[in-house]
């Protein structure tokens, strides 16, 4: 199969969008099929696939983001010189919106991959006018694709409540090799905590809409220190606004897996989050999650593995943490149960559901209209 991708982000950066793309790469080439990348950023190859760097920006209110800014001729020659059987549309923002209107002109199907909420991005931004036009954006964008692929049933609905049709989900998988608890370091405890204090930590990137001035409230804590894996745009406060954390920069392969195998409960804040990876990485290694109640974290932290708070509520948040550092059975239980949640959810697993994916919209694209609605019709009846 030939496949291009098309991705608002890619490396250096570093974030849920980057990282899922270069995992379906990965199998796209483990498994044989060819592969072009067309992202803002990125070196001239990845997993033995050429990437094609176009034209792109900073925000303004986000001069670590950039996005892409490619027109659609240019796209057109892209995809005429490739001649892919499907066009895997990644976060599907700017560069994404061109590039489902070309793949639309040419008649090669697409699969869009629905990774960032917009609407929620401009809602915790403050931009005048923003949601309105953040959710525009998101309708339009979707209507231009074969398929939306969401990875929770809160963005599910969330897409459902825009009028978009053709909707499925496909979630997130993990790396069961680079996280787990037999990646926990007790070097990098005894660093941390000198004094056997209980790790409490937060991994990703540090940007508003994450929401981590939350963080605060956990600094009363008796016996607690707080650990902060990332960087971004508001790192600079952050270290202002919490003087004892320990600040690890940006980590990866084995020290981000020890990261997290070393801390004894991982909580998150932001309220945005179509998926949470980040939650579902720390399950992975062993610990016990503290999650808002609402987007990917409501599907990603089963019952049992962690708890969920009101979006916040900060005095929530800190009471189930304090639960789970002074309950020791509790966090005995939670860790268990923890690590056996996402033994089903590796990325060859989740990545070959979504080559499945691929090959349907192809196939469906192949059919006339007519057999489509033949298929449709008996189906639908079935199940009302």
């Amino acid at each position: 199969m030939r496949v291009l991708v098309v991705a608002e982000s890619f490396l250096p950066q570093v974030n849920g969008v980057t990282n899922s793309v270069r995992r379906v790469l990965d199998h796209l080439a483990a498994k044989g099929h060819e592969a072009v990348l067309v992202a803002p950023t990125g070196p001239a190859e990845y997993a033995g696939f050429r990437v094609h760097v176009v034209r792109g920006a900073r925000l303004p209110f986000y001069r670590d983001f950039r996005i892409g800014l490619e027109t659609r001729r240019r796209l057109r020659r892209v995809i005429r010189e490739f001649e892919p059987d499907v066009v895997h549309i990644a976060s599907p923002a700017t560069l994404g919106y061109q590039a489902a209107r070309v793949a639309k002109e040419l008649d090669v199907p697409t699969v869009a991959i629905y990774q960032t909420d917009l609407v929620g991005f401009a809602e915790r931004y403050d931009l005048p006018g923003g949601v309105r036009t953040m959710a525009a954006l998101t309708r339009r964008i979707h209507l231009q694709v074969n398929r939306t692929l969401a990875p929770s049933s809160a963005s599910l609905r969330q897409l459902e409540l825009l009028g978009i049709p053709n909707l499925s989900r496909w979630p997130r998988g993990v790396d069961l090799e680079q996280f787990g608890p037999f990646r926990r370091s007790e070097e990098l405890r005894k660093r941390l905590a000198p004094n056997g204090e209980a790790l409490v930590g937060y991994i990703g990137r540090l940007a508003p809409e994450k929401e981590l001035e939350l963080l605060a409230h956990l600094r009363p804590l008796p016996g607690v220190r707080l650990v902060i894996v990332g960087g971004g745009p508001e790192e600079k406060r952050l270290r202002k606004l919490l003087p004892g954390a320990a600040f690890l920069g940006v980590l990866h392969g084995e020290e981000l897996g020890a990261a997290y195998a070393s801390l004894d409960v991982f909580v998150h804040t932001g309220r945005h989050e179509t998926y949470c990876q980040a939650a579902q990485e720390a399950l992975a290694s062993g610990v016990p999650v503290v999650a808002p109640r609402s987007g990917g974290p409501i599907d990603v932290v089963e019952p049992g593995a962690g708890f969920l708070y009101p979006p916040g509520d900060a005095t929530a948040m800190t009471e189930l943490v304090q639960r789970l550092v002074q309950d020791r059975d509790l966090h005995a239980r939670t860790a268990s149960a923890a690590c056996r949640s996402v033994r089903n959810r590796s990325w060859s697993a989740v990545n070959d559901l979504l080559v499945r994916h691929y090959r349907e919209v192809i196939a469906e694209a192949l059919m006339p209209d007519s057999a489509q609605t033949d298929l449709c019709g008996p189906l639908s009846k079935e199940a009302s």
